[in-house]
């Protein structure tokens, strides 16, 4: 039996009699974007936390940041998602695991503190690399201009270590819009659940998942060019990155 191609399939109405299918995926692509988006404000300021700490003088703190990293980044993407939309619940008191059980948006908030916390992580790693990759004597210039290492930190080693670390920061960004699609597993209907929800009710699998690749193609092709137009425009005049 051969394949009968139908690209018009997505200017024909879903079972909901409500959008086409190509609104389908535009809907799950605005989940993606979202999910994306949330998780990543949550894993920077996370991983800019924890990766500061796993270089602070203070031992005990280095530790509990290298036990962070260690703990989400060892643990797969998918266990973790499940941890935290069934698991997490029946920890809380009744009450709390009752209402995050009766959220209408449960799915997504979920998504978005998985994403999150699991980035934050990878995000910490390379915040570090960025630190240690600074010259030693921009930390101790810094203290004897009167800085505190608070203010260390603030003004002059994490500003420094962004800029060494945009690029890696680019895929990580790049990785969590992908990885947001293992959220079909708890529900969330993002770009890969509307694709597949496509395929389930017209059969055109071909179709539904070529649109999808392209969709995801064209949006990391417009992250990548945004955070490349980031990179020059904070490049330091006499650096590599600057043009």
């Amino acid at each position: 039996m051969n394949y009968q191609w139908n690209w018009n399939i997505f200017w024909e109405m879903s079972p909901d009699g409500v959008q086409t299918y190509w609104h389908t995926l535009l809907s799950g692509l605005a989940w993606t974007m979202a999910t994306s988006l949330a998780g990543w404000v949550i894993a920077l300021a996370l991983g800019f936390a924890v990766g500061a700490m796993r270089t602070l003088p203070h031992r005990w703190l280095r530790m509990l940041g290298t036990g962070y990293v260690e703990l989400f980044r060892n643990v797969p993407l998918l266990v973790q998602m499940f941890l935290w939309f069934f698991v997490m619940p029946e920890l809380l008191p009744k009450a709390g695991g009752d209402w995050l059980k009766s959220m209408s948006n449960g799915p997504f908030v979920t998504a978005v503190l998985c994403l999150g916390f699991f980035t934050s992580a990878r995000v910490a790693v390379q915040v570090t690399a960025g630190i240690e990759a600074l010259a030693g004597g921009q930390r101790l210039a810094a203290l004897a201009l009167g800085l505190d290492l608070r203010q260390s930190y603030r003004y002059v080693l994490l500003p420094l270590a962004l800029r060494i670390i945009l690029p890696p920061l680019t895929s990580e960004f790049l990785n969590i819009i992908k990885n947001s699609s293992v959220a079909l597993t708890i529900g969330l209907m993002e770009l890969t659940a509307s694709a597949r929800a496509i395929q389930e009710f017209s059969f055109q699998v071909f179709e539904a998942f070529t649109a999808a690749t392209v969709i995801y193609v064209a949006v990391n092709l417009v992250v990548i060019a945004a955070m490349r137009w980031l990179e020059h425009r904070l490049a330091l005049p006499g650096t590599l990155g600057a043009r």
